[in-house]
């Protein structure tokens, strides 16, 4: 197991028992934009087979961050769920939790590591991560409901709406 602690206390470690996943459910499925509304069951199951990495603050061990890595743990991983708590943000956690998480790969001897971020670039810019050098090699498979275009005619409106399929 992984752990580390930084000069004002916080602790991350990999240990998936500290984890309070009834917290990391609300956080995701409330308030993330890639996983509004995710299960608890999902949650559950996502951490289960990945490598869970908590924020637990100094003063009483609460958590206060999380990240999970989906690896092979020599070659790849992708970094993903990463969420720091609304009241702990602005003090570096969500950097330092990204460069710990990329320390930690490194030393593994994983040499690629994809995230995907909607609004957080310049985080992840601060700890090495850069556009993808060749993004017309990569492909994806999405099973998610296609969203569809539907303009407000139906209901009265000219404005566009969108709906999942």
């Amino acid at each position: 197991m992984f752990s580390l602690t930084r000069s004002d206390g916080h602790l991350i470690s990999t240990d998936p028992a500290r984890l309070d996943l009834d917290l990391v459910h609300h956080w995701l499925s409330t308030d993330a934009y890639w996983a509004l509304g995710r299960d608890r069951e999902t949650v559950e199951r996502a951490f289960a087979g990945s490598v869970p990495f908590g924020v637990y603050r100094p003063e009483d061990g609460r958590q206060v961050a999380v990240a999970r890595v989906v690896t092979d743990g020599a070659t790849f991983a992708w970094l993903c769920d990463v969420y720091v708590d609304r009241d702990a943000r602005g003090i570096g956690l969500g950097g330092w939790l990204a460069g710990a998480v990329r320390d930690h790969l490194a030393e593994l001897g994983v040499r690629r590591i994809l995230l995907s971020t909607k609004d957080a670039h310049e985080v992840y810019a601060r700890v090495g991560f850069t556009p993808l050098d060749a993004p017309e090699r990569w492909m994806q498979l999405d099973r998610r409901p296609p969203v569809t275009q539907v303009t407000g005619k139906e209901q009265g409106d000219a404005s566009p709406l969108t709906v999942e399929a």
